[in-house]
């Protein structure tokens, strides 16, 4: 039975244009690619190119040959892909079958004279297992804790922080740290005492203290002193 089914189709002879394709042999080999594509998007596999012979018919009563560029495609049968896959599921289930009646093993057994059923393998198992010394007991699985007395002390309940998404159910919310000092905060500013009187406010301190008037009439310029000139000395040849 033929498994495969083929498709013959005549190759492109002439490029076609893209984005990025610009020289003949590009465009040629775009048009090959678009075919291919098409072909395996349908199912079909590429196979080969053949170059063939073509008798054709030319002018009223004469033929001329022309050799033709194919591709050649094929792809499996329905029928056949089925026939396979239920061989395959076949095989399968027989794999299993196999494997479950090895692992299956029942004893055989022999009725004895009183009508009961009595295995039939060797009674050296059984004897061995009968002398087999007892198992020791292991101290701490064979004795059982006690208890101690109760108590009566109380348990104080569990307490979490307020608003903490894994506390336990039944706890105590108690505040954080910070709801603890603002809590605390009696909302008096706290003061520093000055270390110092900077340079700018003593100044500042000075001119509020001095007269507007004072400030405003500006001091006295000092005179010069004028000297009396003294007169030339007479010469005493003159006289």
């Amino acid at each position: 039975m033929q498994a495969f089914e083929y498709k013959v189709v005549p190759a492109p002879a002439k490029g076609t244009k893209a984005k990025g394709v610009k020289t003949a042999e590009a465009r040629f080999a775009n048009s090959i690619d678009i075919l291919l594509n098409e072909m395996a998007a349908e199912g079909w596999e590429y196979q080969r190119a053949e170059l063939l012979p073509s008798e054709e018919r030319s002018g009223l009563t004469g033929s001329t040959t022309n050799w033709r560029n194919v591709l050649i495609f094929r792809r499996a049968r329905p029928a056949a892909a089925e026939d396979a896959q239920s061989t395959a599921v076949a095989q399968l289930a027989a794999q299993i079958s196999a494997q479950i009646a090895a692992h299956a093993t029942v004893p055989a057994t022999s009725q004895r004279g009183d009508g009961a059923y009595a295995d039939t393998e060797d009674n050296s198992d059984a004897a061995s297992v009968s002398a087999a010394p007892p198992a020791v007991t292991r101290p701490e699985t064979a004795t059982v804790p006690t208890l101690g007395p109760a108590t009566t002390t109380a348990i104080a309940p569990p307490t979490a922080i307020a608003g903490d998404p894994e506390a336990p159910a039944g706890a105590i919310a108690v505040p954080g740290r910070g709801a603890r000092a603002m809590m605390a905060d009696d909302g008096v500013e706290e003061l520093s005492p000055v270390s110092g009187v900077t340079a700018a406010l003593k100044a500042r301190a000075t001119l509020a203290a001095t007269p507007k008037d004072a400030a405003a009439k500006p001091a006295p310029k000092a005179e010069p002193k004028l000297t009396k000139a003294e007169e030339p000395s007479k010469d005493p040849a003159e006289g």
